[in-house]
Formats: structure tokens, sequence, C-alpha cells
């Protein structure tokens, strides 16, 4: 069986509702992405991490997949299909996609400040300033913020690497090390772009691009891909 690797970015879920990662303005909800989103602002202000991560959790709890998400679980009938995501949401999961990557962490988890391996899920929207791991320690969201490292990146590499099919849909690949997945193909791999803006190919070869939004040009892509199976 053929292996597909689907690498997805903020604009698949933005049609669910969710808002990209940064406005043109380079701020995201009216925050700069130093305070909200970098160990140098959780130390500074770790109540307003806190709370904005308490607010995209929430709105999560309120938005449901997309025909996107839809789309790709459709796959998985003809192929081995693997998702590698930037997002930090669950709707892949939800939408019913077996193997699902998160390079930047999960939304609906946190984790301990002291032991980077002790990691809880978290059922309601909710973190607090006192919420503890059992060593004591402060939790956090298990969110990968810049300037940490990207554990994940590894295994993404080797999927990659053994990818038939490159899909790359809702990201615009200018953030690394998730850009750099492109360099490791392997020769003669098909590689599918959609997106409505143009994105950098770095080079690649066998491309195809869908100059959609994810709902409606994986639809198409999937169809394209399935109806001779």
């Amino acid at each position: 069986m053929k292996k597909i690797v689907v690498l997805s970015g903020a604009g698949i879920s933005a049609e669910s509702g969710i808002s990209t990662f940064r406005d043109s303005n380079g701020l995201w909800e009216n925050h700069r992405i130093e305070d909200v989103a970098t160990p140098e602002g959780w130390e500074a202000n770790p109540e307003l991490v806190l709370e904005f991560y308490n607010q995209r959790r929430k709105q999560l709890f309120e938005v449901e997949p997309n025909e996107g998400h839809k789309a790709l679980v459709k796959l998985e009938d003809f192929y081995d299909v693997q998702i590698v995501t930037q997002n930090v949401d669950d709707l892949h999961e939800r939408a019913g996609s077996s193997n699902i990557l998160h390079l930047h962490g999960e939304l609906k988890k946190v984790r301990s400040t002291i032991d980077y391996n002790l990691v809880y899920d978290l059922s309601h929207w909710e973190l607090k300033s006192g919420d503890k791991c059992e060593k004591g320690s402060q939790l956090r969201p298990h969110i990968v913020w810049f300037g940490e490292a990207v554990p994940s990146i590894v295994l993404a590499e080797e999927h990659v690497r053994k990818a038939d099919v490159l899909i790359i849909v809702g990201t615009s690949l200018n953030v690394y090390p998730a850009a750099g997945l492109v360099d490791v193909i392997k020769e003669g791999t098909k590689v599918y772009i959609v997106d409505p803006a143009d994105v950098p190919t770095n080079g690649v070869e066998n491309i195809t691009v869908i100059k959609a939004g994810a709902g409606e040009g994986l639809a198409e892509l999937v169809n394209e891909l399935t109806s001779s199976k």
C-alpha cells in the first residue's frame, strides 16, 4: 500500500473558524508573539500565557472539523496515511484520521514545567495558576514555543522520507524546521500543494498546485487520488 504523508498547517483549521497564527500586523489575537509564545513570555507573565491558551482552548471546544479534515480520512481506505501537523488543535483526530503527529504540541494537553515527560490530557478548557504536576511544579501548555526544540521533527522526517505522495495543505512553508521537511523527500515522490495563496516550492520537482481552500482543494485531490483505485 502506497504511503501518503500530509503536512498540514493553520490554513486547514482556519476553515473551521480557528484564527491563523499570525495576523498581518504581526500580532496573534492582539498579543505580541514574544509575550505569549516564548519561554521568556512565560517567565515574565505566566498568568497572561495561561489565559491566552485558555481562550484558544475554549474556542477549540466550540468548533468542528471541516470538509478538508474529513476528506483526508477517506484516503485511509486506499493508502497508508500519516498526518504531520503544525496545528495544536485536535480537529484531525475528531474528523477520524488514525495517524497524527503533532509537531508543535497539543492544545488539549498540559505538561510539567520541571519534567518534560510528564504530559497530561486536559478534559476542560481552563488551566489555572496553581495547577501542578505530580512532582509539585506548575503545569504549562503542552506547546512548542518559539526558541524551543521540536522533538517530533526527527520522526516527521522519517515519515516524509518514506512517502510516495506528499500533500501540503494550509501552510506557507515559512516556519522551520517544519518547512524543511520538503527537502527530505525521496526521488519520485509526488507532491501536491493545496492553498489559495502562493506557496514557495523551494526547488522541489514533481509538484502539482491546487489553488483552492482546504475544503474544496482536498475534496478535489482526494477524488483524484482515489478514483482509479
